[in-house]
């Protein structure tokens, strides 16, 4: 398994015809840099698609998540960056509401 220890979502969407290459470079110019063990992610702009770019600390691994119905949940007016728990990674990739998980898994009303 890939170890990550911090995951990010970039809030601007990325272009999901765009390969490793053209990933990475999102994530340098959003992020500053592709830290090892770390995982970005993006969505398209109808966020039902979504791509994780995992820096393992020799290369890199590019990931694609499409939903067949729905949206994933993502931040439109918030800074360009957040960092997100394993919990809210779990919930984002499922299309559920990561931003109402806690820690513990504690649910909450925003």
């Amino acid at each position: 398994m890939i170890r990550v220890d911090s995951m990010w979502l970039a809030v601007e969407p990325l272009d999901m015809r765009a390969g490793t290459e053209a990933a990475l470079a999102r994530v340098v110019t959003v992020f500053g840099a592709a830290r090892p063990h770390h995982a970005y992610l993006f969505a398209n702009r109808r966020a039902n698609r979504m791509k994780v770019l995992v820096h393992d600390g020799i290369g890199v691994w590019l990931a694609a998540r499409r939903l067949n119905s729905g949206k994933f949940v993502w931040p439109k007016d918030a800074a360009a960056t957040a960092s997100l728990t394993r919990a809210q990674f779990d919930a984002l990739v499922l299309g559920l509401p990561w931003q109402r998980v806690g820690e513990a898994g504690i649910i909450r009303v925003l």
